[in-house]
This record gives structure tokens, sequence and C-alpha cells, in this order.
């Protein structure tokens, strides 16, 4: 019960944004995709979602993502895309009934309430989406996707988020409430797959790590294994030292300038 991306290409006219990728994102873990801007990561998440056309083979649960209809996948993953417009004014609790209204828990008409104090913005219920700060914004679609898969698990079959930089509108106290509720919706039973751009966010968070650059895979695994000197100094073109603090030994990234 794993969601398995192999082999993964994507091309946009002549450029090859990704070539070949695999990666494997277990239940009960935080998976993240790193690397700089222009590696894959989106792309890699975009195939893996459906919204980009792709060679390889994405598999949810042990099904190719390929035979299942769209209501079965909106009952087994939801995805926060890296921006969200409205085309219509909605009000706060309406955008988040959305996610309930694709989703597993119909039956529940206070998940919506439940999901918005998860993420901090119950008071905002009735607020238009609109007059909202990106942060806020942000935030809200963190709480449709929460709406739509609310259970991390139903049936004994796990369900996913796949977040595309769920944190990059935040300041430092939303990027780690941001990140706990990912933590939690894995150590309920659930699967979290999310680009990132902060790297000791990933260390702190993320089980397994997987390092994207020029469209290839560099390196997948435990962060500790895979946040070093070398790997991310390549694949970021920069020199860059990885640290562990004790007593956690939980790595960090500091990046040296490239002058005496």
């Amino acid at each position: 019960m794993s969601l398995i991306a192999e082999e993964i290409s994507v091309a946009y006219g002549n450029h090859q944004a990704l070539r070949s990728v695999s990666l494997t994102a277990r239940p009960g873990e935080v998976t993240a995709i790193v690397g700089p801007n222009g590696s894959g990561k989106s792309s890699l998440l975009g195939a893996i979602t459906g919204t980009l056309p792709y060679q390889g083979r994405v598999s949810l649960n042990g099904r190719d993502v390929a035979g299942l209809k769209p209501w079965e996948l909106a009952a087994q993953r939801a995805v926060l895309p890296q921006a969200s417009r409205l085309a219509f004014t909605f009000s706060v609790i309406e955008v988040v009934r959305l996610g309930l209204q694709t989703g597993t828990a119909g039956d529940q008409p206070q998940v919506p309430m439940q999901a918005l104090a998860r993420v901090g913005l119950a008071h905002h219920a009735e607020r238009t989406f609109q007059d909202l700060s990106g942060g806020e914004a942000q935030r809200v679609m963190l709480a449709r996707v929460l709406a739509q898969v609310w259970a991390p698990v139903e049936k004994g079959q796990p369900r996913w988020l796949l977040l595309d930089e769920p944190v990059s509108s935040l300041d430092i106290a939303h990027q780690l409430q941001v990140m706990e509720i990912a933590r939690d919706f894995a150590r309920a039973g659930g699967g979290v797959l999310a680009v990132m751009h902060d790297l000791n966010l990933t260390a702190l968070y993320a089980d397994r790590v997987a390092i994207l650059s020029q469209g290839e895979r560099l390196a997948f695994g435990p962060p500790a294994a895979v946040l070093t000197d070398a790997t991310l100094s390549r694949a970021y073109g920069c020199a860059l030292r990885v640290s562990a603090p004790p007593p956690s030994d939980i790595p960090y990234v500091l990046p040296h300038a490239a002058r005496a």
C-alpha cells in the first residue's frame, strides 16, 4: 500500500524536464522532494497527480492510477498545488467544503470547521477568500485538502496528501504548524509526499528525501543519509555544509560564501 512512481519522464516540447525518475512513498511517512529551481520537483508531482502528461507508471495503493476514475482518485489522495485561484467569490468555509464534497467524509458536516481549526483559521470561516493574505489563503487550501482525506486510513487503505511547496508563503510559526499537520497525518497511518524548498524543515520532518537535479534523481533515502555536503553541493551548484548539533543529530544546512 504505497505510492510508487516508476521511470517517470516529462517533456515540455524539446525540453526534457524529467528523465526516468523513480521513487516510493510509504504510508506512515513524510516523503520530501527537494532540489534547485528547474530540477523537476513540480514536474514529478504533476506527473504523479496526473496534471501533466508523462511516460512511466504511477501506482497508488497497488493500483495503476491510469485505470482509476477521478472519483476513485479523489477518495484516495488530495492535492495541494503551489497556488490556487478562484474565479468566483467564496467564503472561507465554502472553499473548505469543496474538499468535503470531493472526498470521503461527505456525511460529516462538522469536518470543514474542524479542518479550519486545525490550520488555525476557524475564526475566519465567514471571511471572503479573496480578502485573505497569501499565507492565510495557503492555509485555507490546506484545510480544503485535509477535509477531502480527513481520515488518514479508511477501510484499511491509507489516504495521501500530495503537497507542492506547502510552506512557501508562510512565516516560521505557520511553517512549523503545517509541517506538524503533515507529520501527524503520517503518524496516523496516511502518506505524505511534499515538494519542499527549505532543507532544514525537510531534515526535521521528512522520513525520506528525494534530491533532484537537472531532471534526474541524485539520491533517495533518510535525511541523514542523503543530505550530505557532496550531494547537496552537486545538486545546488554551490558549496554547502551539513552539520548535526547534539543531541538530536538532525542535520542542518549552512551556505558558505565562495570567497575568503
